[in-house]
């Protein structure tokens, strides 16, 4: 139960969960809740095209649960045993030593993975963080929530060195953790966010200067970077009667010569052809692969259409993400991998890495590509 509450309390607004965290969050007033965005705010939003009757909308009509009712989701959660849902033990991971990220030259690109769809990018000399959920349990039930593989990350977020700018997809929980935004917001230039979600880093003490949302179609300027805010197919919520109340989204990360791709959460949809053609092609995309259901279809790709978004964007290498963290969906841990992987065979211009957890893929080099997640599970690669 305790593995999949977030995303049967995300996606069905269940009776459990409403009572749950009605209980627990709001009668203590959990900060991690966020803010909500303002009335003037709200207005703004209505001009952007996709938001309509107080909430965003998909470019495509997307349904958060496609699978039956809620009552009837509900019930496989409690009653099937999925085999291999979690790993026998902490995944392999590899330390990552700040200073190694404070000297680089500006040819450099490198990305670290981090599990689930925390990764730290270096390019252009700068130094970006995408989606920053770097605890070992998520939300203000913590109890009743999915828990890291690992009870130790490649690095702590107070260990990191300055960040020209954290990237965030989407507010749920797995992917805009509050307890990590309070060990780094001193040391980010800017929070670049969708629409909505700089209320809930004005609420956790994030100076507004810092903060710069975008609606898709924005784009940030940073020394020799642009970041692009690209279209994604999900939806947004932290808390009772905020479905939706905030965006979500992509994120293209341009250089002079480099161009990388991160999905964010979402289903697949026309939108990743576009961006291809928009923006691509691309030397690298990190792309959703894992926490899917049939009863969410439209809000979280099946593997492969993770390797499909992949070609469609036109990018060179792929790396999974969105997985090898926590445990959200009923399929094992690691077939997302297996069956992504599988997928990619067929597509000899679409190259496949799998680090360890903490180990960088730098463009350039030779790619990270040892089968680690099948067989027995080693803890620590220096």
């Amino acid at each position: 139960m305790r593995r999949s509450f977030q995303h049967f309390f995300m996606t069905t607004g269940g009776l459990v969960g409403t009572v749950l965290l009605a209980a627990v969050a709001f009668l203590f007033l959990s900060p991690e809740l966020g803010g909500k965005p303002t009335k003037d705010e709200r207005l703004a939003f209505a001009q952007k095209g996709h938001y309509r009757d107080g909430e965003f909308q998909n470019l495509q009509p997307t349904q958060v649960m496609t699978g039956g009712s809620t009552v009837g989701v509900l019930w496989k959660f409690l009653t099937q045993t999925v085999p291999d849902a979690e790993p026998t033990g902490p995944l392999p991971w590899q330390p990552l030593d700040s200073l190694t990220i404070t000297r680089k030259t500006p040819e450099l690109v490198r990305v670290t993975w981090f599990g689930h769809s925390a990764s730290l990018v270096e390019i252009a000399g700068q130094n970006l963080l995408l989606d920053p959920m770097l605890s070992i349990g998520m939300g203000p039930v913590r109890w009743a929530t999915p828990k890291r593989y690992n009870p130790e990350l490649a690095i702590r977020p107070e260990q990191l060195p300055p960040l020209a700018a954290v990237l965030i997809s989407h507010d749920h929980y797995d992917h805009l953790d509050y307890q990590t935004v309070q060990k780094i917001k001193d040391k980010v230039g800017l929070f670049c966010v969708p629409l909505g979600i700089g209320a809930h880093l004005r609420a956790w003490g994030v100076v507004p200067k810092h903060i710069r949302e975008v609606s898709w179609g924005d784009s940030v300027r940073l020394p020799g970077l642009t970041l692009i805010s690209t279209p994604s197919r999900h939806f947004s919520g932290r808390g009772l009667g905020n479905r939706n109340s905030t965006l979500w989204t992509s994120w293209v990360v341009r250089a002079s010569r480099t161009r990388l791709f991160y999905t964010g959460d979402g289903g697949y949809g026309t939108h990743f052809a576009e961006i291809g053609r928009q923006y691509g092609p691309f030397d690298l995309a990190l792309v959703e692969c894992g926490q899917y259901d049939d009863d969410w279809a439209e809000i979280h790709m099946k593997p492969e259409q993770s390797v499909q978004a992949a070609l469609d964007v036109r990018a060179r290498v792929m790396l999974p993400v969105h997985w090898g963290a926590f445990t959200e969906a009923r399929h094992a841990w690691n077939e997302s991998v297996r069956r992504a992987t599988a997928a990619a065979t067929a597509h000899p211009n679409l190259q496949l890495t799998t680090p360890y957890l903490g180990q960088p893929v730098v463009l350039g080099a030779p790619l990270p590509q040892k089968r680690w997640w099948e067989g027995p599970l080693q803890k620590r690669h220096e």
